[in-house]
């Protein structure tokens, strides 16, 4: 089975990992771009992506794209490559309602001989057990024999311009050894970096959770040090300057750790470990730590407040980046969040700014409303929570000048000069 530069693409799913995809292969050959957002079509139709992930230039270079929500469009392609999310709920439980909806959507119009490829972060075994099955009973087709599938695990970095689809290495696989190799050569047609054809659909499955669950572990263990070195009195920065003049010593840093890969593909393995028997032990761990620092952040800042004389509850606090990192406008996960719910439980009133954030989008997800412009002298506490360059460069002077006299700066990225903050993680 050879793939032929005529099979037409359709890309299901065009947010940050969906658009680039799409725009790349219709550089070169016919794709339909899928979505279920009117709004987000329109947007893209008039060269405007608002994930910034695709300029408009590059949107005029893919020639070949169309734009659809009708599903009656998809007939007309023979690969399909779902890229919808793959959240998790408040339980922490995966939540494969998109990529079910998706499934469903492709078993419409699929035809004998098509492959569908999965992009979305999965558990080992779920393009298999838990996509294929809809396929077939959507289409009446059969796996294997009718179509087959294929796993290509997404590495997109949001905000990332240097670290690009093309420029990752792309880890592919496929159902039989025949589609694998088609699957394999569709993605090195644009991917210069290059491509590493998995031995199977499971452990391509696998290697993508794995990838971000090990960053995971590693930022925990960063934030535990963090904690002990605060109530050592040791300042983290400076251990970990000392520590990584070893060779071998891994660069991490303590932070909040939120986003739609890092804060939520451990959550996957382990809930399809538990579902064998094993209960995770180190990786459940590092995620409650991680999860509870915008709690441990709030809480020193508190205390920093009342040291400093600020003791009423009329003062209030300035919250500086609410997206999930820097130079990016991706809320998805965000633990930024979970600072200003913490202090407003205290019963702070909490501005958050952000010059990259959608207040529209900051409104409809999280039911907050953006400050512009903060108005000097008016807090009692200054948070730098995300170190956009925007908010960086401004300058820790800059970002006093919000407070009110003696007012507490926590500069929560260590992104500032050493002595330019009163707190650091």
């Amino acid at each position: 089975m050879n793939e032929h530069s005529s099979d037409v693409i359709a890309v299901i799913g065009l947010g940050y990992v969906g658009l680039p995809l799409a725009v790349e292969f219709g550089k070169k050959r016919k794709v339909i771009g899928f979505d279920i957002s009117l709004a987000r079509l329109q947007e893209l139709q008039s060269g405007l992506d608002r994930s910034l992930e695709v300029t408009a230039e590059d949107l005029s270079l893919a020639e070949h794209l169309d734009f659809t929500s009708d599903i009656e469009d998809l007939r007309e392609a023979s690969i399909y490559i779902v890229t919808v999310p793959t959240p998790i709920d408040q339980y922490h439980r995966p939540d494969l309602t998109p990529l079910i909806r998706a499934s469903e959507t492709v078993g419409q119009v699929l035809s004998a001989g098509d492959i569908v490829v999965y992009e979305s972060t999965v558990y080992p075994g779920a393009t298999e057990e838990d996509c294929v099955p809809i396929l077939e009973q959507v289409s009446g087709l059969a796996f294997n024999r009718d179509f087959f599938c294929g796993y290509s695990p997404e590495r997109i970095n949001p905000g990332d311009k240097e670290h690009r689809l093309t420029t990752i290495t792309k880890v592919t696989s496929g159902s039989t050894p025949d589609v694998a190799d088609k699957v394999d050569a569709l993605y090195a047609s644009i991917v210069t970096a290059g491509t590493h054809k998995a031995e199977s659909i499971r452990v391509a499955e696998a290697a993508k959770v794995i990838e971000n669950t090990q960053r995971d572990l590693n930022i925990a263990l960063i934030n535990e040090l963090a904690l002990i070195f605060n109530h050592l009195d040791l300042d983290t920065e400076a251990v970990l300057r000392a520590a990584g003049t070893k060779w071998n010593f891994l660069p991490f840093r303590p932070g909040l750790v939120g986003g739609h890969c890092i804060g939520v593909d451990p959550y996957y393995l382990t809930h399809k470990a538990e579902a064998v028997g094993y209960h995770p032990e180190v990786i459940l761990a590092g995620r409650r730590l991680n999860d509870s620092m915008g709690r441990y952040v709030s809480s020193q800042m508190v205390k920093a407040m009342l040291k400093a004389g600020f003791s009423s509850l009329d003062n209030r606090i300035l919250l500086l980046g609410l997206t999930f990192k820097e130079n990016c406008p991706d809320l998805r996960n965000t633990r930024a969040i979970d600072i200003y719910h913490e202090l407003r439980s205290y019963g702070y009133q909490v501005d958050i700014h952000d010059p990259w954030v959608d207040p529209e989008q900051a409104h409809a997800e999280f039911g907050v409303e953006m400050t512009d412009a903060p108005a000097p002298g008016e807090y009692a506490g200054v948070i730098l929570a995300v170190a956009h360059k925007d908010l960086v460069d401004l300058g820790a002077a800059h970002m006093r000048a919000y407070g009110k006299d003696g007012a507490v700066l926590f500069d929560l990225k260590s992104a500032l000069g050493r002595d330019d903050a009163d707190l650091r993680l």
